[in-house]
């Protein structure tokens, strides 16, 4: 396994800085225990009865569903450890636990779900719009392009595999648009757009600004779907994020370009502005970067953070629908970050040359990544390919740097 000599390569073993009580997102009260009522209810035991359920022996921890120990496990440095043992678990989790709930998440341009477990865990579902080997077109605007759901769980496994850590899991499933979504959901609104296509296929859309209309309605086969199941994040009650806009964002207009596309020398100027000034802020917008010039991602808008953390902890890397979507043009503007910046991580760059050698490969490792979804195979070919010849892009634009 190509992935684990990549995983126990000394890169891949740094030592992250000691955790105190005050880079954990969440205190816990480790007297707590977390159960559910053994009727068979959906019911969540208060303490005082939850004694009387649990086999002796058992600590509070013990109690908790992976969701909650995902949560409970987050840092100021990362958002799972390296060596996570929840996540084998928490990712079938989200393949196969019954889903009892499924509503429309409000915002955004396209239709996603926020699917419920029984117990209280909850994932986004991204439906699937298009076949894996469909190239968005060459004349298609960046912000008007599909979301794709095997994107995300590429997104999760490459995120990973750079050692970032900064995407919830992700899993692929197989929905029953029937049983799952249409007999469950208590989204008056959702429930209104179901319909039978002409083909005998259940089919819906949803309420959204962009792509939610019977044209571009989601049809199963004739009730089964794809799609992607995220692991949400805390609630923003619970742990509050705050959304920073990127400096390097796009214009979002037919026409006009951003000030980064016409200032070669944009770079000197963020260095100057909060929070870019000071810390490792500026190098994790470069490691996200190096991220979504590897998907061919263009819609990086804004990016998160935990508030508790303030300024010195990592970005989240939320929203990657937009990921490989194209695998025969590398879109080079993406890195503008690295190229104007000339600056990079040590271990980001130290690891990037390793996954270009041949016994760790990026292509083989992600491809062997995958191959362990329900819905492998997640990426076609050429996109495995295409990530093998963009890797060695970044690596010229560092050697760049470096001449200079």
């Amino acid at each position: 396994s190509k992935l684990a000599a990549l995983f126990e390569h000394p890169l891949y073993n740094i030592p992250v800085p000691e955790v105190t009580e005050k880079d954990k997102l969440f205190i816990v009260n480790p007297m707590e225990k977390f159960s559910l009522r053994s009727s068979g209810s959906d019911e969540w035991v208060s303490s005082s009865k939850a004694e009387t359920l649990l086999p002796t022996g058992k600590t509070a921890y013990d109690t908790y569903p992976t969701w909650l120990k995902f949560h409970i496990g987050i840092n100021r440095h990362e958002l799972y450890p390296r060596r996570d043992p929840l996540l084998p678990t928490l990712l079938r989790d989200l393949a196969t636990q019954r889903i009892v709930g499924s509503v429309q998440k409000s915002g955004g341009t396209q239709l996603k779900l926020i699917m419920t477990f029984p117990n209280y865990g909850q994932a986004l579902f991204k439906p699937m719009k298009q076949t894996r080997d469909q190239e968005t077109p060459i004349d298609f605007f960046y912000f008007s392009d599909f979301e794709r759901h095997n994107a995300e769980i590429a997104a999760f496994h490459l995120d990973r595999i750079l050692d970032f850590r900064r995407i919830p899991p992700v899993s692929g499933r197989l929905v029953n648009i029937t049983k799952e979504i249409r007999d469950i959901t208590t989204d008056k609104k959702l429930a209104k757009t179901f319909f039978i296509s002409p083909a005998g296929n259940v089919c819906f859309y949803g309420e959204c600004s962009y792509y939610c209309s019977t044209e571009h309605a989601l049809c199963g086969k004739p009730d089964r779907l794809e799609g992607s199941m995220a692991a949400l994040l805390p609630d923003k009650t619970l742990a509050k994020r705050r959304s920073w806009r990127s400096p390097w964002r796009r214009s979002y207009h037919k026409s006009k370009k951003a000030e980064w596309e016409l200032n070669p020398n944009y770079c000197a100027q963020v260095r100057e502005t909060p929070p870019y000034d000071r810390g490792h802020r500026l190098l994790d917008l470069i490691d996200m970067t190096i991220l979504d010039f590897l998907m061919g991602n263009m819609d990086r808008h804004h990016y998160e953070t935990f508030e508790k953390f303030g300024n010195d902890t990592f970005l989240l890397h939320l929203d990657n629908g937009r990921g490989f979507g194209t695998h025969s043009r590398d879109e080079l503007s993406i890195l503008a970050p690295l190229q104007q910046c000339c600056s990079i991580k040590k271990s980001t760059y130290l690891r990037l040359q390793l996954l270009a050698t041949q016994p760790y490969r990026l292509s083989d490792v992600l491809r062997e990544a995958l191959a362990t979804d329900p819905l492998a195979p997640v990426l076609a070919e050429p996109h495995l390919q295409a990530l093998d010849r963009r890797l060695g892009k970044v690596l010229v634009a560092v050697g760049r740097c470096l001449a200079r």
